[in-house]
């Protein structure tokens, strides 16, 4: 699983909110946010964009690119 989803995943947990919740924030359904959550659906970028707005984080922070390399 990609780091994103989880990181994504986590967010919405620590927010206190449902997967129909977040598919409303992003204009979508509910069934089609769970396939971003699972790794079934690739998230469009406009959706990452939001929830990084929504969520005030960074894209890079959401998709792991500031962590150190070994």
């Amino acid at each position: 699983m990609e780091y994103y989803i989880e990181y994504l995943r986590g967010l919405r947990e620590d927010h206190d909110l449902t997967q129909k919740e977040v598919a409303e924030i992003l204009g979508t359904s509910q069934t089609m946010y769970a396939r971003y959550e699972r790794g079934a659906n690739e998230m469009p970028i406009r959706h990452l964009v939001t929830l990084c707005k929504y969520y005030h984080v960074s894209a890079d922070t959401v998709l792991g690119l500031n962590q150190k390399r070994r």
